[in-house]
């Protein structure tokens, strides 16, 4: 693949983010995949600062980020305000569409082919 992509996942609960993450890497073995999630305090919730972070230690230039629950996206259109990388928010269905976007980037799917497919799992 000629461009890198990592895939970040935001959850309002760390153990979720952390369990689809642990459910990716065998698909994925080569991908960078990195799991946010919970509030400042721990609790629920999502956060600037966590999500900033997770995808500055993201050494890809493109990022293509799955999220749970509506204030994460937020959180994450925040972010992509404020970065460089280059950010693709996907509003499909959390676990399903980064199960299949880490699969068709381990198998080396150019971009336009994910997108394609990943239509289908668009929330509506």
């Amino acid at each position: 693949m000629s461009e890198q992509y990592g895939i970040l996942l935001v959850s309002h609960v760390t153990e979720l983010a952390e369990g689809l993450a642990r459910l990716l890497k065998p698909v994925a073995k080569d991908i960078t995949v990195k799991a946010v999630g919970g509030a400042e305090d721990g609790g629920i919730g999502t956060s600037f600062d966590k999500v900033t972070a997770a995808l500055n230690e993201m050494p890809e230039p493109n990022i293509l980020a799955f999220y749970d629950l509506g204030s994460a996206k937020m959180n994450l259109e925040l972010v992509s305000e404020m970065t460089e990388k280059n950010l693709v928010i996907c509003d499909a269905a959390f676990v399903e569409g980064a199960y299949l976007t880490a699969a068709l980037l381990q198998a080396d799917t150019p971009y336009e082919k994910i997108c394609e497919q990943l239509q289908e799992l668009y929330v509506k």
